[in-house]
């Protein structure tokens, strides 16, 4: 029997990605834009970690992707107290619940929590920051 077997890609995520929105329901979101702040919070993923900048602290840790699916580890978050800590508050929310990645063309993806209405929506960053 020569069964084909196969294989779901890993989805690349690789790079910086500029946080769009963060989303748990329809009336329960936080635009991280329309914060007071000029810095754009983004998350970069390289091989196995990841790194958050908000507009005031930063959230790391390690990732993995097996297919569409991946798994947040708990990493370390600076604890600065900020005049707007939306962004944060609903980072710290999310992220334990971001189970599956949906890769929308080349420039956005949405990291899909364990509720069908929660979501992180990123843009792919143009030109990285770091």
């Amino acid at each position: 029997d020569n069964v084909a077997q196969t294989e779901v890609a890993n989805a690349d995520i690789r790079g910086q990605w500029y946080i769009e929105n963060i989303v748990f329901s329809d009336s329960d979101y936080v635009r991280p834009d329309e914060t007071s702040s000029s810095m754009k919070p983004y998350i970069v993923f390289e091989d196995s970690t990841y790194f958050i900048m908000t507009n005031c602290n930063s959230i790391s840790g390690s990732y993995t992707v097996k297919g569409d699916s991946i798994k947040l580890g708990d990493g370390a978050m600076t604890e600065m107290a900020c005049d707007d800590m939306q962004t944060e508050d609903a980072l710290r929310r999310i992220l334990p619940h971001i189970s599956t990645i949906d890769v929308q063309y080349n420039s956005g993806v949405r990291l899909m929590g364990s509720a069908p209405a929660e979501y992180i929506l990123l843009r792919k960053a143009k030109t990285e920051i770091k």
